[in-house]
């Protein structure tokens, strides 16, 4: 999968990707649908992805500042299922559980417009992925807006190598459940 052109084409709308790519620290590990697998299986494997991933950009060797940057791409070659919904519970489990330690996550659908944070669209998203990277405090609010809870969470965020399963099993279906606890997005 050749990912250069679509990297590219996003960095006028990411500070930092530029500088992430040249110095090779975008990093892109692909999920594949299994043929015939459930939403629910999906769900819980691309957050247990995800986690994986986050745990990677958290470790000390690791640490890159905004520079590191691993994506969980989501490739279904036979199924019909909805890429953004099924993104959609691991993203909110997972931006509420890493938000304390300055861990963001982006959620790109394939074929889906989103814009950026002035409001230009951005290029199309070849691919469905989970973007996973550490948080810019005096940036990264401004994406949470519509959660103002986490948005000064990670206003405020410290990655202290605290455990985020430790008040909750790493169990998706306890997770998802928690994350049903969770505020609601403000709507516009």
């Amino acid at each position: 999968m050749d990912v250069t052109r679509y990297v590219q084409s996003m960095h006028a709308y990411c500070p930092f990707l530029e500088a992430s790519a040249a110095r090779g620290l975008t990093r892109w590990t692909v999920y594949e649908i299994a043929t015939g697998a459930g939403r629910h299986a999906v769900e819980a494997e691309l957050f247990h992805a995800a986690v994986d991933a986050a745990e990677r950009v958290r470790l000390p060797e690791r640490r890159q500042g905004a520079l590191l940057c691993e994506n969980v791409v989501v490739l279904d070659g036979s199924s019909d299922l909805d890429h953004r919904k099924l993104m959609a519970w691991p993203h909110w489990a997972l931006k509420h559980l890493y938000g304390p330690v300055g861990i963001m996550f982006g959620k790109f659908a394939r074929g889906v417009q989103e814009r950026d944070r002035a409001g230009r669209n951005i290029p199309l998203a070849p691919f469905s992925f989970l973007a996973v990277r550490t948080s810019v405090r005096r940036l990264d609010p401004i994406f949470l807006k519509d959660t103002p809870d986490l948005s000064s969470v990670v206003a405020a965020a410290n990655d202290d190598g605290r455990d985020v399963f430790e008040k909750i099993p790493c169990d998706w279906k306890m997770v998802r459940e928690w994350a049903s606890s969770l505020p609601a997005p403000r709507k516009h």
